[in-house]
């Protein structure tokens, strides 16, 4: 069990050392954490913070504002090897450091930055996107219920969030509400919210068969008083920061695919050396064989398609995101990465038998948790959706 090594993929060293020392960090402090996490549904607080101290957060922040300004392709890595040694916990990261902070690094002012980055770069601030609601999945613009009416120098919100990874724990949270719901999806806006504001609050903490010890909830937003500085954006131009952050979300979903999919290869491998039946390891059994080989060959295409695609979107420029190429090959990449990865959980299960099955063993809770990849950041089908699209655009010669 070794970390990748990037420059077969045509990655410099730079990027290599940046994987191997979240590697090492996520070894050495956070897989002992992965049975209670599930168990107790317990989130390690104190211990997400403390990868600050390690420059696992604020990886994509500006170095003035105490980041590492480093670029998203750096944060993949960084996903995928905590993945790989504590998907839970990884899970948190990536909807903190990439679908809020990121979001803030690429479309907040100079003030907001000023205020905000150096928060999560020090690990003070635990970050959260609060954008599905009980009414609104796949169709998350168009059905948004929530509204923000402006009231002088303040936004007024009301309404519910549903499924926001972080939501309980979450110190401050990017939230999209209608501020024009006439205009529908045209007519949406961006607010930082602090879990401080008065009005605000966890209606419920949800219980999850999977991806446990990463905190699930549902959101409620009662006359919260949000201040005209702390929209980002353009008033109604939400649609597009939400967008423009979405294709690099997907991208950065399949790097977490990748480390989940390799680390259940790895144990499945171990297991298929160490377990004995009729006299012989299981390895030997050409039936086991042929599904280590297939579980193969889909991390090596998950890993292929994710890494290309991450040089990709790592230096889009503004504005290039949500529609075009990109659009339709980080669709494609987290597409391929679900459910590949849910192939190689399946069979890693398989292979274990009865062990498997049972809750308390590692490949167990990886199996539980890797549905979400099929579901997050837009199902299988909505990802299809954009893909045929595309498709059909570029034939049209649109």
């Amino acid at each position: 069990m070794t970390p990748p090594n990037l420059v077969e993929y045509g990655f410099d060293a730079d990027y290599q050392a940046v994987y191997d020392m979240a590697w090492r960090y996520a070894r050495e402090n956070l897989h002992a954490l992965a049975p209670r996490m599930d168990r107790e549904d317990w989130f390690p607080e104190a211990e997400f913070r403390a990868m600050a101290e390690a420059g696992l957060l604020g990886v994509t922040v500006p170095t003035e504002y105490g980041g590492a300004g480093l670029d998203v392709l750096a944060q993949g890595f960084i996903c995928e090897a905590v993945s790989y040694w504590n998907h839970g916990l990884a899970g948190s990261l990536l909807a903190s450091d990439n679908l809020c902070l990121d979001n803030l690094v690429r479309n907040a002012n100079a003030e907001q930055k000023a205020r905000y980055l150096p928060l999560f770069c020090t690990g003070r601030a635990i970050g959260a996107l609060g954008m599905t609601e009980p009414g609104a999945g796949s169709d998350a613009l168009g059905s948004m219920a929530t509204r923000a009416t402006r009231d002088g120098d303040h936004y007024v919100l009301n309404g519910r969030k549903l499924f926001i990874t972080n939501g309980p724990v979450a110190d401050v949270l990017l939230v999209y509400a209608k501020t024009a719901p006439e205009r529908r999806t045209h007519g949406i806006s961006a607010f930082i919210v602090e879990k401080t504001f008065p009005g605000f609050r966890v209606a419920q903490h949800l219980d999850k068969m999977g991806w446990r010890g990463s905190p699930t909830g549902e959101l409620v937003f009662d006359d919260v008083r949000v201040p005209v500085a702390n929209r980002v954006g353009e008033e109604n131009g939400g649609a597009g920061i939400m967008m423009s952050g979405l294709d690099v979300e997907r991208v950065i979903g399949a790097f977490y695919g990748v480390g989940l999919a390799q680390r259940a290869l790895d144990i499945a491998v171990e297991y298929a050396t160490v377990r004995r039946q009729f006299e012989r390891p299981i390895g030997d059994f050409q039936m086991v064989q042929t599904m280590l080989a297939d579980m193969y060959a889909d991390v090596a295409t998950m890993r292929a398609l994710a890494y290309q695609v991450g040089r990709e979107v790592a230096h889009l420029p503004p504005g290039a995101a949500g529609r075009g190429v990109v659009h339709k090959r980080s669709a494609a990449a987290i597409l391929h990465a679900g459910r590949a990865c849910m192939r190689v959980l399946d069979l890693a299960v398989q292979i274990h038998g009865g062990m498997g099955f049972m809750n308390e063993s590692e490949v167990n809770r990886l199996y539980r948790s890797g549905k979400v990849l099929e579901i997050g950041a837009g199902t299988t089908q909505v990802r299809q959706m954009i893909v045929a699209a595309e498709l059909l655009k570029e034939a049209a010669g649109r």
